[in-house]
């Protein structure tokens, strides 16, 4: 096996498990708005749509919120308020894994382009941090 079909395949490895993980993180969001009433204040009268991917293609993850609900998908929403294009499968997990998941670090290391609404993003990353700390990782 030539050395590029190694590395063919260890990005996809690697696109497909970050995308997993992205899948979890936000399905124990949704369980967590689902349990915690506390938690689900942060959703009740919040309207958005988020766009996760990589520039080339191999993370792929929605997640919308509407009437006090939380959405997530596989599909990209035809509109959105917040996309979020990381550089690879890596720089994703850097800044899901970051001591304070702070989107500006990422975006200095060119790691990461945003686009749309930047208060979405800091929402996002308040939900994201408030999990974690629910679940003793933070």
């Amino acid at each position: 096996m030539g050395c590029t079909m190694l590395e063919d395949l260890q990005a996809s490895i690697s696109g497909e498990a970050t995308e997993k993980f992205l899948e979890m993180l936000l399905h124990g969001m949704q369980l967590c708005f689902a349990m915690s009433s506390t938690y689900h204040k942060n959703i009740e009268s919040f309207r958005g749509r988020y766009l996760f991917r990589t520039f080339e293609g191999g993370v792929n993850v929605s997640a919308m919120f509407s009437d006090g609900k939380m959405e997530v998908s596989e599909t990209t929403p035809d509109e959105w308020e917040a996309c979020v294009t990381f550089k690879d499968p890596p720089a994703l997990r850097r800044f899901l894994f970051s001591k304070d998941q702070d989107i500006m670090d990422s975006l200095l290391a060119n790691e990461v382009e945003v686009e749309g609404n930047l208060n979405y993003i800091y929402k996002f990353g308040f939900m994201a941090k408030e999990l974690l700390q629910r679940l003793g990782m933070s």
